[in-house]
């Protein structure tokens, strides 16, 4: 499922992002975009 629709990142993306460290907000904006563009993903990214 998507995430975060304006960078086009999957809940699997963000998974696995997670499962090789990338433990921080900041850390997953760096590494995959997500929450840069309207926001509304960054609720679902802190869960």
């Amino acid at each position: 499922m998507y995430i975060c629709v304006c960078k086009a990142v999957t809940d699997s993306q963000i998974q696995t992002a997670i499962d090789n460290g990338m433990n921080t907000h900041r850390g997953l904006h760096q590494c995959l975009g997500v929450g840069s563009g309207c926001g509304k993903c960054k609720r679902h990214i802190r869960e």
